[in-house]
Order: C-alpha cells, then sequence, then structure tokens
C-alpha cells in the first residue's frame, strides 16, 4: 500500500492542523499531546479510528485519508487522494449530506454525524457517530473539513 510521505511539509502541516482544529472544536485531543512532527503525520496515519479530510474546493477533493479510511473506501492512497469527497457519498443522501457541510462550516464541528457512504467496489456502509469538523490554523484561515469515526456497518 502506498503511504502518504510523512515528511513531506504538506502533511507535517496538515496533520498538526488535523489536531489542533478537532481539539479547538471538541475541546478533546484526537492523539496523544507527545505524538509530534513526523510521529504525529505517521500515528494518524496508522490510528485505530476512520480520519478523513478534505480540501477547499467547490468540488472538495480528498487531501487525507488514514489506512482505516483507505481500507474501509478499498481505495489507495493515491487514488483516494484524487477522489471529490461527494463521490464517496450516497447520492441519494447528497442534500443530507450538504446540510451537513454547511452546518460544520457555520458551526465550526458538529458530532453524532451519520451517512451512508459507498468503497470503490460500490459497497454501502452506515456511518455512525461521526464527528466532522473545520480544518482552521492558528488565524482562522479555513483549510477545509475533517471527519472521524469508528463505528459503521455494512448495508449489504
Amino acid at each position: 500500500m502506498t503511504v502518504p510521505d510523512y515528511k513531506d511539509p504538506f502533511y507535517l502541516q496538515h496533520a498538526r492542523l488535523l489536531c489542533s482544529s478537532y481539539e479547538r472544536w471538541t475541546g478533546k485531543p484526537l492523539l496523544p499531546a507527545q505524538v509530534t512532527g513526523v510521529n504525529l503525520a505517521q500515528a494518524l496515519f496508522d490510528a485505530p479510528f476512520v480520519l478523513v479530510s478534505h480540501d477547499t474546493e467547490k468540488d472538495s477533493i480528498f487531501n487525507f485519508g488514514n489506512r482505516a479510511a483507505l481500507a474501509l473506501f478499498e481505495m489507495s492512497w493515491d487514488k483516494f487522494i484524487r477522489l471529490p469527497s461527494r463521490k464517496s457519498a450516497d447520492q441519494d443522501n447528497a442534500e443530507d449530506r450538504a446540510r451537513l457541510m454547511a452546518r460544520v462550516h457555520a458551526a465550526g464541528f458538529a458530532t453524532d454525524c451519520k451517512g451512508v457512504r459507498i468503497s470503490s467496489s460500490g459497497r454501502r456502509f452506515l456511518i455512525t457517530g461521526a464527528t466532522v469538523w473545520n480544518v482552521v490554523d492558528e488565524h482562522d484561515k479555513y483549510h477545509g473539513q475533517a471527519a472521524m469515526f469508528t463505528n459503521w456497518s455494512y448495508l449489504e
């Protein structure tokens, strides 16, 4: 499996932003505070939960998916980071997803989120209990959104 370059400046910064933004909105750490730098980027990739994020484009593209996400979505790293995030969702629920993304954008985060997603093979699964948050830096510059969850069940 191809993995991100943990030493790439984008992923080093992105790992910090994912963690600091999560803690800013929820008041809880995503990972233990003593994990930093390259170790932080690698720890997020190997975390025991699903973690994904997308960029700020109008048709947002995933820019991170950890090992658990890649397995669940049945995709390689290279394929995942080129996928518009809307294509991972059940199109029958596109309006619900759009409302959730708008709510998160306005409020900063939302917890106990749920939704149907689809893997690359077409396997549908229901996510429950997800936290979705805005990824922002210390100057409140918006870098996209992220989601973390541990609960899902296959629908087929």
